[in-house]
């Protein structure tokens, strides 16, 4: 018998405590009845998660049970489309929530939790992925699918659960399945455990500095802004927040050699107490890959992406290596011949290559970031510029709503509008740097958008943006304004989702696909219409002089090499520590960090990408997206995406730019399907042909 929402409901009311408070009333055990079923964020506390996440699992294998009993023959609408709405229930309105709230303000509370429930929903997900009476059903319908009479959003949702299920060890035997499900369970608890160390290791990781003189060469915003991050640690002076990637954002600013090391050192030492945790998961990954009859992680994860085999990803990154090495070592001596040239009197270090880069980026091309900060205000960059070009390219419009409440105070609440007037979903902004956050820049939904439950997208873009001091303007860099756009991307790519099912609409694809909407929404950032529109002096309105914009574009050209080697290097050894076959992963030993750092060295040594002067964009113990951000064996994705990026990029230039017609055509053909059909075949059908790599090399210097 099927348990129904309102009793797992009347049972948690009466018995539930949680962290010793009591749950008298839990918003989410029915669905919100504010607009768009925003979450009822000022009704949630931290005793309604885990009575949630505990209901809505019992619900989800009281529908599964319901499906497996039904006598009837396995059809798409009585096994498929009722699996579908087993997802959207309890545990998925509670999920979006936690995890959206664990990652961009959390605490202690939020973190016990999610090392609880981490393992508790890897053994759920299990028993719904083992279930062999379910999967028969399932396999029974794809070994028939061709007599089902299905559309094409049909057989697609047909294709991604088979899949699901046979990747999730559906047709393992019993012993290859208890095994699975333990792996499963440890490599969740594992991944949480990595993750709340990134975060206390980027907060520790800051660094205090008492003497003014030390900050010589920084604008006063960002003077100002690490006085207050200071003050909200109670400390004297002036605090440097980490982010999440390796090189500081300050370095470019910062006169002061010996501080820059400070900053340097300081983010690139980070992940040692993570390094036993990584290895864990690698050995655990490399197993369950060999259970699963793949060589290893890599094949594993490839086998579902648009590449399709590892080998592919590791011949196209080897590819690209030698030649961004190349550019990034004539990069470095163009640098070293500044130093020089200054009586510097030492060899260029990893510290210097920002500060040193801004030099001859200014002496090139004339284009001083800071001199265009004045003119690139949070607010303005975001309704002028964001904003501006999603109207002039799809129609929509924007109406910031002050009812709505989001889950932090920095949280705004955006109405969408189409270009018909009708609405879209909500778009929640939470664009600043706190301790309780998580570094980097994300997009999550926090609805999902469904034919099938109605339901309109409601999608949440999260920053690092360093927060003004009180009274002052919100200046954000040229590197906060490429990551608005580009978040913004993946925001559009979920509010604009026309698709039938919940697991198939906005942003489900492949990882390796995924990023590609993101990439092309950057294009807009120095378009003139679009650029001339937002860069307006904070204070004046004053737009930002022709020659400084110019300059700007024209100093784009500049650094690729330093770009692509970072992250090269980065995605070369996501690849690496994944191509490991369980006995191939390094011991800990007394030392696991050493370790850890020996198997990087070799990496990209043997890769022939190892620089001194460039660290990988997220060394091991910090590289959240593979160990903690489903993308292991996945990093690679985005210099993926960006082929059809870049090719993309030149089908616009090719139609006229930045119009509506363009627009509703990509997203008509393409931004709409979400992955409600095969990516690769909407991307065929938006451009007429597959992706061509030229455009990519071009564009980073790489021909």
């Amino acid at each position: 018998m099927r348990l129904s929402a309102t009793g797992v409901g009347n049972r948690i009311r009466s018995t539930a405590t949680v962290l010793g408070a009591p749950v008298t009333e839990n918003p989410f055990l029915t669905v919100s009845d504010l607009p768009f079923h925003l979450p009822r964020f000022e009704e949630i506390s931290i005793g309604h998660y885990l009575p949630a996440f505990e209901a809505g699992m019992e619900e989800e294998l009281a529908s599964v049970r319901a499906i497996t009993a039904n006598p009837d023959e396995p059809t798409f609408e009585n096994t498929i489309v009722a699996l579908e709405q087993v997802g959207t229930g309890i545990l998925t309105r509670v999920s979006l929530v936690f995890y959206n709230k664990n990652t961009s303000d959390t605490d202690d509370e939020l973190q016990a939790i999610e090392t609880e429930i981490s393992p508790r929903l890897a053994e759920h997900h299990d028993k719904i992925l083992l279930d062999a009476e379910l999967f028969a059903r399932v396999d029974a319908l794809w070994r028939r699918r061709d007599r089902l009479g299905l559309d094409e959003q049909d057989e697609r949702l047909l294709e991604r659960y088979h899949t699901e299920f046979v990747r999730g060890g559906a047709a393992l035997d019993e012993d290859g399945k208890t095994r699975l499900s333990r792996i499963n369970a440890e490599l969740a608890e594992l991944s949480a455990k990595f993750n709340q160390q990134v975060l206390a290791d980027i907060n520790d990781a800051a660094v205090h500095v008492t003497d003014a003189a030390e900050l010589d060469g920084l604008g006063q915003e960002a003077v100002r802004a690490a006085a207050a991050a200071a003050a909200d640690r109670d400390l004297d002076g002036y605090l440097f927040t980490q982010s999440l990637f390796s090189n500081h954002p300050q370095l470019e600013q910062l006169t002061n050699r010996a501080l820059r090391e400070r900053l340097w050192r300081a983010s690139t030492s980070r992940g040692a107490d993570n390094a036993g945790t990584l290895l864990s998961m690698v050995r655990l990954r490399a197993e369950k890959a060999r259970l699963l009859g793949f060589e290893h992680h890599a094949d594993y994860i490839a086998a579902d992406q648009t590449a399709g085999d590892a080998s592919i990803i590791a011949e196209r990154l080897a590819s690209l290596a030698a030649p961004s090495a190349r550019n990034a070592r004539a990069e470095a001596a163009e640098l070293q011949e500044l130093i020089d040239a200054e009586g510097g009197g030492f060899k260029l270090a990893a510290w210097d290559w920002s500060y040193y880069a801004g030099k001859v980026r200014k002496a090139k091309y004339g284009f001083d970031a800071e001199a265009l900060q004045p003119y690139l205000e949070l607010d303005r960059v975001l309704f002028d510029g964001v904003f501006h070009a999603a109207e002039k390219e799809f129609g929509l419009t924007f109406a910031e709503r002050d009812d709505l409440v989001g889950y932090h105070p920095d949280v705004r609440v955006f109405e969408v509008f189409d270009a018909d007037g009708g609405t879209l979903g909500l778009f929640l902004a939470d664009y600043f740097t706190r301790d309780s956050k998580k570094g980097g820049a994300w997009m999550n939904a926090l609805v999902v958008q469904s034919d099938l439950t109605g339901d309109k997208p409601v999608v949440v873009n999260n920053l690092n943006v360093v927060a003004p001091s009180e009274g002052e303007p919100a200046l954000v860099t040229v590197d906060n304004v490429q990551t608005l756009f580009h978040e913004f991307g993946h925001a559009i790519h979920g509010l604009l989702s026309a698709c039938r099912y919940p697991k198939t609409s906005m942003t489900s694809t492949p990882r390796d696909f995924v990023e590609y909407p993101s990439q092309v929404n950057e294009m807009w950032i120095r378009r003139p219409e679009v650029v001339a529109n937002y860069a307006r002096h904070h204070a004046t309105g004053e737009t930002a002089p022709t020659e400084l914009l110019e300059q700007w574009e024209e100093s784009g050209k500049f650094g690729e090499g330093f770009a692509s080697t970072e992250y090269l290097q980065a995605a070369i050894l996501d690849q690496a520590w994944h191509r490991l076959s369980p006995e191939d992963v390094p011991e800990p030993g007394d030392d696991p960090a050493a370790a850890v750092e020996a198997f990087e060295r070799k990496v990209l040594q043997d890769a022939g990408i190892a620089m001194d002067e460039i660290a990988p964009r997220y060394r091991s113990g910090y590289f959240a997206h593979i160990f903690a951000g489903g993308y292991s064996a996945g990093y690679y994705s985005y210099i993926w995406s960006e082929i059809l990026d870049a090719d993309t990029v030149e089908w616009f230039k090719e139609n006229g730019g930045l119009t509506r017609a363009n627009g509703d055509y990509f997203r008509e053909h393409l931004l709409s399907k979400g992955g409600s059909i095969d990516p690769m075949e909407s991307y065929r059908r938006f451009r007429g042909r597959d992706a061509q790599i030229e455009p990519l090399l071009e564009r980073r210097g790489l021909k």
